[in-house]
This record gives structure tokens, sequence and C-alpha cells, in this order.
């Protein structure tokens, strides 16, 4: 059985049964293997990219997508309507937040939401386990009581999110057939507890085991997925086809992929979504050491309306209603400052025109990050949808997309600014302090960061270094510029945190953007090492410590 390494944490009792161990390691016996060999088909994939080899359409799976017939599954109980969809993290006063928004769904984010700490790992499938039950309270250090006020009946569709297939859980041990001990995967382990622990009972409730599918990179990604399916639903008794998964579209390999990712998973998929932030960054990693042809500017000028993101979402719609799944449009990062009413004003017109954008292009519906924001988008997309459950009937052929098209990154833009270069240090830094302090959902200037911005904030300073990139106030962005913006940035940030009297981990947030951003090597997502030298191995942080005392990173 898989051994728990970690601390006992509030939930322990309830989610790290037994029985919902065994079911895990079941899961980790039959796919763990597959997973590792999908992981080392990444790296050489992002090899071939890196030296020249640009993504394309898939040529053996060409017969799938000319074949007219196939359809998903479509939608399962619950998932009809989908026009505003609230995604969190899965702590409880979060939780209890989107159950009362009234949003038509929940994303239940133990992902990009959520810092990977094993409290928050253990606590947030408590909360999910309250919440499918109707029995979630929480009450404040303050004494504040929160309570789900909305019937049960009519509360959000719960889709909850896994890690991805990169991330391990450290505080679970594997041990396979061959005698191999090996840190659990973090998929299988945020799946595997909420599907034991709640399948049957959302079933019951007339609603299903929904999941949201992070950061695949191919449709061997999927059919991985779709076997786990089979698997789980069989092991239990639950007839297969009753998990409903909808994918993200977030890496630039998978844009490539989208119908044959949809056909993987034909008998259990529900849609596609948008996942815009995580998409550039994806492609700022995948096309770092290919020159200028793949330069961004500044961050703020790659907005969905250049035209190979146009070309992306446009792709997605078409594909979605070619097949019977749903679009659901990706995140606006404004969100309102309820002490800040012209802030609040920008932002909700933003977010207008972004959601206005999405259900004219045909989109089913949309993410929120903010209860505030619901009735503006739902009011863009009542306008189109009417009394209808979705757009899935609206095909769009007059959709024509080409390679040349997701790959025009040209057409964005590439001015970067001195501002520009600072912003992406300020707030990078500050959502890794924010992270490491067990955040990971975090409002930084009026947007809404989580882990997929602050890897864009971090990769486009690598990329502009990589470019030699000059601003257009004449300054060159190289390793020196940006460390001493760091240092600047981490002296004025931790001074004013403890002028508030206030705990801050800015020296290892420091620490840590300069390894992901400046270091010779260019890790595939800063929360790797961030999970393992700052929230998992304490012998290793003492070793740091006592480094940065000798020799400070900044």
């Amino acid at each position: 059985m898989i051994e728990i390494t970690g601390p006992r944490v509030d939930g322990t009792e309830d989610i790290l049964t037994p029985e919902a161990l065994a079911f895990v390691d079941h899961l980790h016996q039959a796919f763990a293997a597959r997973r590792q060999e999908l992981l080392l088909e990444r790296q050489r994939r992002r090899s071939e990219a890196g030296n020249g080899r640009d993504p394309r359409f898939l040529s053996a799976t060409e017969t799938i997508r000319e074949d007219p017939h196939w359809r998903v599954a479509g939608a399962g109980p619950g998932l009809e309507d989908r026009r505003v969809e609230i995604t969190g993290p899965t702590d409880p006063k979060m939780a209890i937040n989107a159950l009362n928004s009234g949003a038509r769904v929940w994303l239940a984010d133990q992902e990009d939401a959520t810092s990977p700490t094993w409290a928050n790992v253990v606590g947030g499938q408590r909360t999910l386990y309250d919440a499918v039950r109707g029995q979630l309270a929480f009450t404040s250090p303050e004494g504040k009581d929160y309570r789900v006020t909305t019937p049960h009946e009519h509360t959000p569709t719960i889709v909850m999110r896994p890690r991805g297939w990169h991330l391990v859980e450290k505080h679970l041990a594997f041990t396979d057939r061959a005698g191999r001990t090996a840190p659990a995967s973090a998929s299988l382990t945020d799946f595997g507890l909420y599907f034991w622990h709640n399948a049957e009972e959302l079933v019951a409730s007339g609603r299903g085991p929904y999941f949201y599918l992070p950061k695949l990179e191919s449709h061997l990604e999927a059919r991985l997925w779709n076997d786990i399916f089979v698997f789980a639903q069989q092991r239990i008794g639950m007839p297969v086809g009753t998990v409903r998964a909808t994918v993200l579209i977030e890496t630039i390999p998978a844009a490539f992929e989208m119908e044959e990712i949809l056909y993987e998973l034909r008998d259990h998929c529900a849609g596609l979504n948008a996942g815009r932030w995580d998409y550039i960054f994806s492609i700022i990693k995948t096309f770092l050491g290919r020159g200028k042809r793949f330069a961004f500017g500044d961050r703020s000028g790659i907005t969905m309306t250049v035209p190979f993101m146009r070309a992306y979402t446009e792709l997605l719609v078409a594909t979605c209603h070619k097949r019977g799944a749903h679009a659901i449009g990706g995140m606006s990062a404004f969100i309102p400052n309820r002490r800040d009413a012209e802030a609040t004003e920008r932002a909700l017109a933003q977010v207008a025109d972004d959601k206005r954008r999405e259900a004219g292009d045909g989109f089913d519906g949309t993410w929120v990050a903010h209860p505030d924001l619901i009735p503006t988008a739902l009011a863009e997309f009542d306008a189109v949808l009417g009394d209808r459950p979705n757009q899935v009937g609206r095909l769009r052929d007059d959709v024509h997309v080409t390679a040349a098209d997701l790959l025009d990154i040209t057409s964005a833009g590439g001015t970067v600014t001195d501002a520009g270069v600072r912003s992406n240090v300020s707030v990078a830094l500050r959502y890794i302090e924010a992270w490491l302090r067990g955040t990971g959902a975090v409002a930084i200037d009026g947007l809404m960061e989580d882990a997929a911005t602050a890897e864009i904030s971090r990769s486009l300073l690598r990329q502009w270094i990589e470019n030699r990139v000059v601003t257009a106030e004449g300054t060159p962005v190289d390793r020196a510029l940006v460390a001493g913006i760091l240092a600047e940035e981490c002296m004025r940030l931790s001074s004013a945190a403890r002028a508030a009297g206030a705990a801050d981990r800015f020296d290892d947030a420091a620490e840590l953007l300069a390894e992901v951003s400046l270091a010779e090597e260019f890790p595939t997502f800063l929360t790797i090492p961030a999970y393992t030298w700052f929230l998992v191995d304490e012998a290793e942080r003492e070793d740091r410590e006592e480094l940065r005392e000798l020799a400070p990173a900044v």
C-alpha cells in the first residue's frame, strides 16, 4: 500500500483512510509507468521544438479529424448549462463563497490556484467531501461564521481540477512491483481521493464525478486519463461513461491535437476549455531558444484579440461544436476592488468586453475568478444564449485555422518597456511569496494571479534575456538588470511587510525567482523546485539557508 510520509493534518482520518489509499495504490500500480513514459515523450517533443521543429497537425491521425460521424458523450447531469463558472481554491471559506455565488459550475481547483502544502492537499479533499454532502461550514479565526445558504440542489455543479501529470505528491510514497519506491503522482492522488470518496454520492445527488484535466500535451495523455476513468468506474461498480471530463487546451502541442484529445476521451468528454494563461506560457517555454520569431513584448500586450490567440480560440470553438462538446472560455484576470469604485468600474468593463467576445464567438460558457464578476459575465452570455443552455448546435464552418495561424506570434507585437520588466519581477516575486505561505490565488495590482500568470512573468524575463532585448527606453535586458531589480523589489516588499508586522517569505521567493529565471537551466515549471525546496524537503531548505548566509542568491 502507499505509505503516508507526511505529518498528520486536519482531515487525515476522514480522507486518508485505508480503503482510499488502497484505491490510490491500485491506480499507481496500473498507470504510474505509463505516466513516466508520457513525461519522457514530453521531453523529446520539447527538445524537437527547441531544435527547430514546429508543431504540426498529425498525419497519423488525419482519419480521425476527417471522419464526420463521431461525437463525444457531452454534458452529464448538472453540466448542461455552464454559462458562468467560478474558479477557486478548495479551502473552506473560498469553497463556501463559490457555492453561494450563483455560478452554474464551481471549478474546485487543487491545481494552479492551490499552493500544494500537505495541509492544503488533504484539507482541500475534506472541503470537497463536506461540500458534496451539503455539510460544509467554516468559522474564521476572528469568529466569523461562513455557511452555504444556497439550497443544495441549486449550488454550482462541482468540477474538480487535479494537479498535472508533471507534479508529484511527496507526502505519499509509492512502491511498484519491482520494489522501487518513489513519490506518488499528484494527479493520481488528487483524482483517486476525490473519486473514491465522492463519486457515488455525487451520482446519488443527481450530478456526477466531473473533472477538469490540466496541462495535457497530447492525445496519448488523454488516452491515459480515459483508461483511468474506465478503471476507476469498474473498480467501484459504476457504469462506464458516468465520469465527465473537460480538457484545458493550455499547451501549444495540445492546440494541434484538439480533435484527437476529444476522440480519446469521447465516452467521458464534456468539452474543452481555452486555458489562456498557461497557453501563453507554453508558447514562451516551448520556443524559448528560437529567437525573435517567437518573442513577446510586455505581458500587458498579449491580449485575447491578437491574431494568434484569436486563431486558437476560434479553432477550439469550431472543434468542440463539430463534435458535440462544450467550448468554455478562459478567465479574464481583471477583478473588482470593493474599496475602489473606479477600479471596479474599469474591471467590469474589461470583463464585459472579454465575455461579450467569447459569447459572440460561440463559447458555451466562461470562467470568472470573483463572485462580483458573475452578473457581468452572465449578462453577456444571457444576451446570446437566451433560454438555450448552450451553443453546441452552432457550427463554425467559417473557421479555417492553419498551423501558421497558431504560430504567428510576431503579430502580437514585441515592444518591451522598463515598466514591463519591473512589473514582471514584482508580480512574480509577490505571487511566489504568497504561494510559499500557502496561498495559490492572489490579487495583485487589480489582477488575479495564479501559478500560470507567474509562469508568464518569469518566462518572459528569461526570453528577453535570451534574445538580448533592449527596452523602448533603451535599457538592455540582461541577467544583471533583472537581478538588480529583484534585489530592489525584495528589499522594498519585505521592508513594507515587516513594518506592518506581517510574516513574509520574500527572501525565499527571491531566491526561487532568481533560480527559475536566471540560472543556466530553465525549469519547465517553477512549482517543481518551489515544491521540493520550500514545501517538502526541510533538510534541503536548511542547507540552502546556510548557503544563503555565505553567498546570498540575490
